[in-house]
């Protein structure tokens, strides 16, 4: 206890000895303890790689509009913020009640995230066997990020490496419906998180895409411009016919090894057995700068 005692009071002694610390570096060095642990903080806490996706789809899009297609530079830079994301990133969990398998049709769940008259941004949920039948994007720019699970993907752009068809060149055994329109398929197959951002363009890259959930699933899309009705930026839905189906002048068809990728599509007013709803968003949010 003497020894303790002794070292205390030779301490003191020695701190009363020395200079007296200025008001100005006591305040400088209390800035620099903030400082240390305001980024201490920053630190420990995720980015809100949602506000980056917002800030570069806003500068992506600035110019944006029907038909718009952003140049590569930034088509580029847009993908690579969306191939880094994850799930955790939205706030997403793959046992949430969204991707929960339900008795009857599989329900389709949206997150709605942001949208202004340029671009939008949401997540759909789907749970297994969900399907988001075949659909347009008219005018549109489209990034979807798979952001987990396996789904499978087709895709089409209307045939332009043919002649129109037309009622003329149809086979006259065959009944057309009306509006009836050949397209060219340019995806179809399986996606499995981690993989690429898929891209589609107003006329290219399969402007018209179906996804069919073979687990729960979560995509992220980015549109640019969104849907519009008053816009007639509208969503048409297709009912898809193989090749054969309707078949036509034989010398202005493809050849017959390559008409597996061509199939006849129709416009349909109503989808049955289709019921997407909306549930709040409850990850990160976007802060409009």
């Amino acid at each position: 206890m003497r020894i303790a005692a002794s070292l205390i009071e030779e301490k003191g002694q020695e701190y009363s000895e020395l200079p007296a610390e200025s008001s100005s570096k006591k305040s400088s060095s209390k800035k620099n303890r903030k400082r240390q642990k305001k980024a201490a903080a920053a630190a420990m806490t995720p980015p809100n790689v949602v506000q980056k996706l917002f800030e570069t789809c806003k500068e992506v899009f600035a110019n944006g509009g029907p038909g718009y297609v952003p140049p590569p530079p930034d088509v580029e830079r847009l993908r690579m913020v969306l191939d880094g994301m994850k799930p955790a990133d939205v706030g997403l969990t793959q046992d949430m009640p969204h991707f929960k398998k339900t008795k009857g049709f599989p329900l389709i769940t949206y997150l709605h995230l942001y949208e202004c008259n340029n671009f939008s941004i949401g997540i759909f949920c789907l749970p297994p066997s969900g399907v988001i039948p075949l659909h347009n994007h008219p005018g549109m720019t489209v990034f979807s990020k798979l952001l987990f699970g396996s789904m499978h993907i087709k895709s089409y752009d209307w045939a332009t490496d043919v002649p129109r068809i037309t009622q003329e060149n149809l086979n006259p055994t065959h009944c057309q419906p009306p509006g009836i329109r050949l397209a060219k398929v340019q995806v179809d197959s399986v996606f499995t998180d981690p993989c690429n951002t898929s891209i589609l363009y107003p006329a290219a890259g399969g402007n018209m895409h179906c996804f069919t959930a073979l687990t729960s699933c979560a995509v992220l899309d980015v549109l640019g411009p969104p849907y519009n009705d008053a816009a007639g930026r509208h969503c048409t839905y297709y009912q898809e016919f193989p090749y054969a189906s309707f078949s036509g002048d034989e010398e202005s068809m493809p050849k017959e090894e390559e008409r597996d990728a061509y199939w006849w599509l129709e416009e349909k007013e109503k989808i049955e057995n289709l019921v997407v709803v909306g549930k709040p968003y409850g990850g990160p949010r976007i802060v409009e700068t």
